[in-house]
C-alpha cells in the first residue's frame, strides 16, 4: 500500500491543535523533535491520520484543515484502519515505524466534538513506535514495510 505525506504538525503542548512544518526530523524510539507527545516513555511516539477522515468532517460543514485533530502526520492515499497492529511502514528515505496503537480513548471532549458533534481522531488515527529516525518532507512517500497478520484483530489494542 502506497500513500504520500501532505502535512507534517507538531505543537510546542499537549491538548492544541498543531501547527504544519514543510520538514522533521523524527528520532528513532522518540517521534518528531520538537513535539510535545514525543517521547522514549510510551508506544504513540507519532500520531496519523489520514486527510481523507479530515474530508468527513469537512462535509459535515466544519472549516477543518491538517493538524487540526493534532495528528502530527496527514496522509493522503493509504487506508490506515486497514493496517494491523505490528505493520512496518515506512515514511520517506529513512524513517521507519511500527503500528502501536489503532484509535485511542478520548478521555475529554475537544473543540472539535463540540462543533461538530464526534471527532475522527479516537476512532480512525493510528500511532507509531519509531523504529528508524530520519527526515521527512511533506509530500514524501509511504509505504507498507511489512504487514503482521499476527496483529490482525487487535483493532485498537496496544501491540505488547
Amino acid at each position: 500500500m502506497t500513500g504520500s505525506i501532505i502535512s507534517i504538525n507538531i505543537s510546542e503542548n499537549k491538548g492544541e491543535r498543531k501547527t504544519p512544518l514543510h520538514e522533521a526530523l523524527i528520532t528513532e524510539n522518540y517521534g518528531i523533535v520538537g513535539d510535545a507527545h514525543s517521547s522514549s516513555e510510551w508506544h504513540r511516539q507519532v500520531s496519523l491520520l489520514a486527510v481523507e477522515s479530515i474530508d468527513k468532517m469537512r462535509c459535515l460543514g466544519l472549516d477543518v484543515k491538517p493538524g487540526d485533530f493534532a495528528e502530527n502526520i496527514t496522509t493522503k492515499g493509504v487506508d490506515l484502519l486497514a493496517l494491523p497492529l505490528g505493520t512496518k511502514i515506512s515514511l520517506g528515505r529513512e524513517v521507519v515505524g511500527e503500528i502501536s496503537q489503532i484509535g485511542k480513548e478520548c478521555h475529554t471532549r475537544c473543540a472539535i466534538f463540540y462543533q461538530a458533534g464526534d471527532c475522527v481522531m479516537p476512532k480512525e488515527g493510528i500511532f507509531i513506535k519509531v523504529l528508524k529516525g530520519g527526515r521527512i518532507v511533506t509530500g514524501d512517500p509511504i509505504e507498507t514495510v511489512f504487514s503482521s497478520q499476527a496483529g490482525a484483530g487487535n483493532k485498537g489494542m496496544v501491540k505488547p
